[in-house]
């Protein structure tokens, strides 16, 4: 039976000490992690910071996620190129390490040529390709590309296509509409995750989950359970939380949030600068109006 991806998966941050890759504070995060409802990780994501890292570290970190996790729960790894040669190269090799899946983000610098088309091929060529199934990555705040709706139509019914990650500000409802009933549509970000679950996506890989995974899994575990109001109050002061610390101060933000929640967080990989003084402040004080610290 195919793996579904379910439930709050933490898009997991990679802590540097000196600003290398610190394997010992991340064992310490996962194994934190894994006594958590957390039902896994995305692994060499924008949280962990993928496009600063040599393709030894990234296979460092995804080696160490992936032995150090709980045995239920599961390991999506980034593993996304601007070419389909290099995709599959890397794919294949978190293949190896023991990743579940791979999520794919979308190819960006050629914008201009990388059209519906080339999308589908792209995606299908790697898909046909490997032994684990695939996740489409949206992130047009980071790639400037935004996948149609229409490519998602398509791709949907690939049979090792098994899912998508969408971080779009307004195209949940669309790619649910068109999607194959056994995609799995995560929301990226716990901002829209109550609203994108109401429309059916099955759970979200969420920033704030590296720093307080107990309360965004309740949120999800309140809407599974039929509470939508307690689900619906919860998401609003996750949301402003979350505006006030990724949404405002990005990984730096992410990372102090994880510090004060009981985690190693870290300064991010130069040029990314750390969070200055008033963003601490500033964080700080949206957890003691939000009542988590």
């Amino acid at each position: 039976m195919a793996k579904k991806v379910t439930g709050i998966l933490a898009p997991i941050c990679t802590p540097f000490v000196d600003q290398e890759v610190s394997i010992a504070h991340l064992q310490e995060n996962v194994r934190t992690y894994k006594n958590s409802p957390l039902a896994g990780y995305f692994v060499l994501g924008s949280n962990g910071e993928n496009k600063s890292m040599t393709e030894k570290e990234k296979l460092a970190v995804l080696e160490t996620v992936v032995s150090e996790r709980d045995s239920r729960q599961l390991v999506l790894a980034g593993a996304g190129y601007e070419s389909t040669r290099q995709t599959i190269a890397f794919s294949k090799k978190a293949a190896e390490l023991g990743a579940d899946f791979v999520s794919i983000i979308t190819p960006s610098y050629f914008k201009k040529r990388l059209t519906d088309e080339v999308m589908v091929r792209y995606y299908s060529d790697v898909a046909d390709a490997l032994s684990i199934p695939v996740f489409v990555y949206n992130a047009p705040g980071f790639t400037g590309m935004t996948v149609s709706p229409g490519v998602i139509e398509k791709l949907s019914q690939h049979p090792n296509i098994a899912g998508m990650k969408d971080t779009s500000p307004a195209n949940m409802s669309a790619y649910l509409s068109v999607a194959a009933e056994n995609f799995d549509i995560l929301s990226g970000t716990v901002s829209t995750l109550f609203h994108a679950m109401v429309l059916g996506a099955k759970g979200g890989v969420v920033s704030l989950a590296n720093a307080f995974p107990a309360p965004c899994c309740k949120l999800y575990e309140k809407f599974m359970a039929g509470d939508l109001d307690g689900a619906r109050r919860l998401h609003f002061k996750l949301f402003r939380l979350n505006r006030a610390v990724s949404g405002s101060y990005g990984v730096a933000g992410v990372k102090y949030a994880m510090q004060l929640g009981g985690f190693y967080g870290g300064d991010p990989r130069l040029p990314l600068l750390p969070i200055p003084e008033e963003g601490k402040e500033s964080i700080e004080k949206a957890l003691k109006t939000a009542g988590i610290l």
